[in-house]
């Protein structure tokens, strides 16, 4: 029977660069290994999955359409059992949304499914320097409880950050009590793998213990999509704080990279979008945060799928319009 397997949480909020560290992880993986990866998504079409490096020894169970912490609970608690009961792995690794409150994943883990199976090491929080000038943030309350119930606390996206942001930021990390066993600095989610093994300190206490209960998205269905070209699939979330809505393309639609990435910068009051587009001689991942957007190759080789996350509806209607006007042709087989 499997016992006391080797369990990390890694939060943060949106767009702090999760996935990056998660994969950087992910290649410092020993050969011999075998970990189970649960990733959690607000949005319920899913693009984590398309940015997670495919490795020897890696099995992937993606929960998208809400908060595994929260309303999501049973769908984590019966993909982790299948997950581990088919895998046996020697680790396991569960990265929630960034709008994800740690503590009901906590709860999770320590119930009498899993508390003789899952051993809870290090809750590992990252955490981008910029946000100490970002209010709205810093006020939220699974924001805090992100920190508070961190037993790492990595300031990444330090090479984007002032000196002066860090050292606040830095500051602030280093003065919490119970204090931390590691606050350090990084960028490009490049983590080692000690990480991953420092204990958890259950003194870590929340200060808003009933955010985790806060989220009522509908229960997850199969994110199984066949649109046909031209015309994209829609599937619309929304919780207490955050509204989502992503579209799934069909395999053979073809976009303009160009016009593709304009449009992207040009949406307004975007809290987080992520994206994989086929754009002709390759696919690439589309990533913003804030105002903040960068691009990237990526091994995807299926449909075309984005995700968009804001604090205020926004007019779906009119961005699935503008999105299905930079597709310039069927791609042909």
């Amino acid at each position: 029977m499997l016992s006391n397997i080797p369990t990390n949480i890694i939060t943060g909020f949106l767009g702090v660069g999760k996935t990056t560290a998660l994969n950087y992880l992910i290649s410092q993986k020993p050969d011999h290994e075998t970990w189970a990866i649960v990733v959690n998504e607000f949005g319920k079409i899913g693009i984590d999955q398309t940015a997670i490096d495919d490795k020897t020894g890696l099995a992937i169970k993606e929960i998208a359409g809400g908060c595994v912490c929260c309303a999501l609970g049973p769908a984590l608690t019966m993909s982790l059992a299948m997950l581990i009961r088919r895998t046996r792995p020697d680790r396991v690794i569960i990265e929630p949304t960034g709008l994800g409150h740690p503590e009901g994943l906590i709860d999770i883990i320590q119930s009498e499914s899993f508390k003789e199976v899952l051993d809870l090491r290090s809750i590992i929080c990252l955490l981008d320097p910029r946000v100490i000038d970002q209010p709205e943030v810093l006020s939220h309350s699974t924001f805090i409880d992100q920190l508070n119930l961190a037993d790492v606390i990595i300031l990444n996206k330090c090479d984007l950050a002032s000196e002066q942001q860090i050292t606040a930021v830095e500051q602030r990390a280093l003065a919490m009590f119970p204090p931390k066993s590691l606050v350090t600095r990084t960028h490009q989610g490049q983590l080692s793998l000690s990480v991953l093994n420092q204990s958890h300190n259950f003194q870590h206490q929340s200060d808003y213990p009933e955010a985790h209960h806060s989220h009522t998205t509908e229960a997850p269905k199969p994110n199984l999509y066949f649109p046909k070209p031209n015309v994209p699939i829609k599937q619309t979330g929304s919780s207490s704080d955050a509204y989502s809505c992503g579209w799934v393309f069909h395999q053979d639609d073809l976009f303009d990279h160009e016009r593709l990435l304009s449009l992207i910068k040009s949406f307004d009051s975007i809290w987080r979008l992520k994206g994989v587009f086929n754009v002709g001689n390759q696919r690439i991942f589309y990533n913003r945060v804030l105002d903040e957007t960068s691009v990237q190759p990526i091994a995807w080789r299926r449909d075309s799928r984005i995700e968009i996350i804001s604090e205020v509806q926004l007019d779906w209607e009119t961005i699935e319009a503008a999105l299905c006007s930079t597709i310039i042709a069927q791609q042909p087989k």
